[in-house]
């Protein structure tokens, strides 16, 4: 690919590089060889982005309505952002600038939250400027800063790699972080004294290659690391002349677990077993290079920020910081998250590191922009700014590359909040959210292959995300739109940015403004060596990890190597922690607890993902996971429809029981929305109580109940068209390679099939239509042929046990069903051999029917000897986990 342009992955924060072609009819996307992040892998969700490249979905000009409920009509951008410009200004003059708010995201690139930030924090002169980041990081940035005086993550991937323990805490890397999980994967198996310990209440895919699993009880973390805290300590484990020297307040933190954090009561307080939490204590003891990873399970919580210091506390007793192979890892989400950290993205915070409770610092920031109206306290956080528009404190809210409606916690409150608001703004890329449908005003945003700047990823490299297209239509990258606001508002001259590139540069010079050993502010981020290069420089920058100061003095290796923190003394700042439980327990009318993630091959809530049809494969619907004994002990069974109910809201979505849960907890996937299913958005249901200090929500611990949903009927649809669900009580969209599929289910089934099917696809009375009606089990089967290939097909049945799906939607890809295919199709059974089952290989398309087949008749067991013979696990190794319980299983049934 010696023409191919270098860009990044927009999906989670490993921040993998890609290289992407032009090919014939349209793109081919590789992983970059090049790149640290993935030196050339790539999971499957980054394999799959070329698929996602669709103008057909496109929001492709801006869009305006005149008052609530009514339509959107096409409008110029002149007239947009006039009205736009028009409305925040009327809020300002009315009611000051907190009334107005900003709410973006991780998916924008730096240069898009530089502006958007110096807009609002130093020219409106608010802090309201919050991001969807908030919901998945916060806590880690809040407990960063106040162990070591800075947001920095002193740690990076090499360092998984070469450490001899690496704990991973509330993540489910194999899933969510793939091409990460594929290094430490890799590393165990050419290091096999490297120990793994997963710590995390659900069994997930990345308990694979973990020594050990500790299934803690929810919201227990604290206790866990209190109790390891004082293990440490009373088993002569500290690194005392690391905490003399560079460290602060170890005795109070050690007085806070000096009762009741002994290994019988965290393994009470843990629900675990009293060996196992010895004998991970023991595991961290002797093993200097220790990498502590975590993630959501750690931050999404209304103590997060204790779970994050509690996790650093045993790092800086031990002196494992600063130094390779060792450190408390934060593993982001979005592929932007930390590079929306350095512009002062949440609303607590400055650009550049800075902070805005410090007046000095202001006054820096001020001085560099110029500003005339800096903030001067923190804005609203993600939560407490959407209620604030609901309150109608915040009476104008601009809402970028995001879609709160789906991802925040009681969602159906934000929407009331949105409908209630005065002017709603939100730029998006796609022509359809459930956020976009609350706009007012509509911008077509460009999107991943459009949009020019840089991204930082988890360990700090900074990387060009690089257009290899031209935006459809009229769509716009977002720092041009807030730009032309800037200039609209009279703010023109501090915001006339040519390019990209221009903001980059400007943004490099503030992070070493008043930086440096001796400054007034001085702090680890410093890019000040990238400040000044010429626009094919920026064009041709190389992924670099920073600190990158422009100052020959020598600096550490490694932020923290030399022992000096960011704090004004330089010494780091244990933080006293004391186990809470979560808000909201269960109870009678409640009794269990909804834990929300993500699933393999989806993302956030579908914008993009929901586009391809490989990613639909692995998991194509919403679900609950349940333990079995809980489904049996509540009336629900696996396959059939299920209600969760919290205090907040409710959804129906089928159930399953993977074995991952443990009794009295439940599981469901964050993705789905309006667009793709009737009633799966789980943010309606969850705890909107969040951490008192990062502002970060709740999402794992909801009391929640479930219930059966009493379905009259099953069914699906597939057609090559799109048609019309949104009168069937429930369905799930499901998208195909050349079709639509359509799970359906509703109380009283059709009073005539036949009919409603036909009239669910939209067949003509002359069309080949052949069905069949067996009444004696009260089903129906129908396919509708043109020019036998099959243009649809309906089942219908009184049970959820349908015919399988990846079967019939082979026959979507012939030219012409035969005679035999006919016959199997209204049978509704695949010829024997003929179902490959449900996809566990998403890059290869490799059902799970398949691989059972070549383990048991070729004796397979391994999955290198799955790959071998069938491709599967040899992409990006997410399906390995899958692939060796399959092996696993079929070893138990031989015995």
């Amino acid at each position: 690919m010696n023409d191919a342009v270098r860009t990044t992955c927009p999906y989670c924060g490993v921040g993998c590089g890609v290289r992407v072609q032009s090919a014939a009819g349209g793109w081919r996307v590789a992983g970059d060889d090049d790149h640290p992040a993935n030196h050339g892998r790539l999971c499957v969700k980054g394999s799959t982005l070329a698929e996602t490249v669709i103008d057909d979905t496109r929001l492709r000009q801006p869009m305006m309505r005149p008052h609530k409920g009514a339509a959107h009509a096409p409008a110029s951008w002149d007239a947009a952002m006039a009205r736009v410009a028009e409305g925040f200004g009327r809020v300002i003059e009315a009611h000051g600038p907190d009334a107005v708010a900003f709410y973006v995201s991780g998916q924008l690139l730096t240069e898009d939250y530089y502006v958007a930030n110096k807009l609002m924090k130093g020219f409106i002169g608010s802090a309201n400027i919050d991001t969807n980041s908030r919901l998945c990081m916060s806590s880690a940035v809040a407990g960063y800063t106040r162990a070591f005086g800075e947001d920095v993550v002193p740690v990076e991937y090499s360092d998984v790699e070469n450490a001899d323990l690496v704990v991973l805490v509330g993540s489910n890397l194999a899933w969510c972080h793939p091409v990460l999980y594929q290094r430490l994967s890799r590393a165990r198996e050419a290091r096999p004294d490297l120990r793994v310990v997963n710590i995390d209440p659900r069994r997930t895919a990345t308990c694979d290659i973990a020594d050990m699993h500790l299934p803690l009880a929810p919201g227990s973390d604290v206790a866990l690391f209190n109790g390891l805290l004082r293990y440490l300590h009373d088993n002569d484990c500290v690194d005392q002349a690391f905490v003399d020297a560079h460290c602060r307040d170890s005795e109070a933190a050690l007085d806070a677990v000096a009762r009741g954090c002994d290994v019988a009561s965290v393994a009470r307080d843990c629900a675990l077993p009293e060996d196992a939490v010895r004998a991970f204590f023991a595991l961290f003891a002797e093993r200097a290079r220790t990498v502590t990873l975590f993630s959501q399970g750690v931050n999404q919580s209304s103590s997060g920020t204790d779970k994050v210091n509690a996790i650093i506390n045993c790092h800086l007793l031990t002196g494992r910081i600063g130094r390779a192979g060792a450190g408390p890892f934060s593993i982001t989400g979005q592929p932007n998250a930390m590079g929306g950290r350095e512009v002062g993205g949440l609303a607590n915070q400055l650009a550049a590191h800075l902070s805005l409770d410090d007046a000095a610092h202001r006054a820096l920031v001020q001085r560099f922009w110029q500003s005339p109206a800096m903030a001067e306290r923190p804005g609203l956080k993600a939560v407490d700014l959407f209620e604030a528009v609901h309150e109608g404190r915040v009476r104008a809210i601009w809402i970028m590359a995001t879609n709160p409606l789906v991802s925040l916690p009681d969602a159906d409150r934000v929407r009331a909040a949105l409908e209630r608001c005065d002017l709603v703004v939100v730029s998006e890329a796609v022509n359809d959210t459930d956020t976009l449908r609350c706009a007012d005003i509509q911008l077509p945003a460009a999107t991943w292959g459009e949009r020019d700047g840089t991204v930082t990823n988890s360990e700090r490299v900074i990387s060009r995300q690089r257009p290899f297209r031209a935006p459809p239509d009229e769509a716009r990258p977002d720092w041009w739109a807030i730009c032309d606001l800037a200039r609209r508002l009279g703010h023109g001259d501090a915001f006339d940015y040519p390019d990209a590139h221009a903001i980059f540069d400007e943004h490099a010079r503030l992070s070493a403004f008043g930086n440096g050993p001796d400054a007034e502010a001085r702090r680890v981020f410093d890019i000040g060596g990238l400040a000044g290069l010429s626009r094919a420089d920026y064009d041709a920058l190389e992924p670099v990890k920073w600190p990158v100061p422009a100052r020959p003095a020598p600096e550490p290796s490694r932020p923290y190597g030399d022992g000096r923190f960011s704090h004004p003394d330089g010494r780091a700042r244990f933080v006293p922690t004391v186990p809470r439980a979560p808000a909201n327990s269960p109870s009678a009318a409640y009794p269990m607890i909804l834990n929300t993630g993500r699933v393999r091959d989806q993302w956030h809530t579908m914008t993009r993902t929901r586009l391809a049809p490989t990613l639909a494969s692995h998991r194509p619907e919403p679900v609950v996971d349940m333990h079995p004994a809980d489904a049996l002990a509540v009336g629900v069974q696996a396959g059939r429809l299920a209600r969760v109910s919290t205090p907040w809201g409710s959804l129906v979505v089928r159930a399953t029981e993977s074995g991952e849960m443990k009794r009295g907890e439940i599981f469901v996937p964050i993705h789905w929305n309006s667009q793709t299913a009737s009633d799966a958005r789980v943010g309606a249901l969850v705890n909107p109580v969040v951490d008192p200090v990062s502002g970060e929500p709740e999402f794992k611990h909801t009391p929640a109940r479930v219930t059966p949903f009493e379905a009259g009927w099953f069914g699906f649809a597939m057609a090559r068209h799109a048609i019309p669900v949104n009168d069937v009580p429930w369905w799930v969209r499901v998208q195909g390679v050349s079709f639509n599929r359509y799970e359906l289910a509703g109380l009283e089934p059709p009073a005539d099939c036949a009919q409603w099917a036909r009239s669910l696809t939209g067949a003509p009375r002359d069309a080949d239509w052949i069905d069949f009606v067996d009444a004696a089990h009260g089903s129906y089967r129908a396919i509708w042929l043109v020019d036998d290939r099959v243009e649809a097909c309906v089942f219908i049945a009184p049970r959820a046990d349908l015919p399988a799906r990846n079967w019939l939607a082979e026959q979507f890809g012939k030219q012409r069903v035969s005679g035999a295919d006919r016959a199997a199709l209204l049978a509704g059974e695949p010829p024997r051999g003929a179902d490959t089952g449900p996809t566990v290989c998403s890059c290869f398309g490799v059902g799970r029917c398949t691989i059972v087949d070549a383990i048991e008749s070729k004796g397979l067991t391994s999955p290198a000897q799955v790959t071998d013979l069938l491709k599967a696990g040899g992409n990006c190794g997410s399906c390995l986990p899958e692939i060796r319980g399959l092996i696993s299983e079929a070893v138990t049934v031989a015995e």
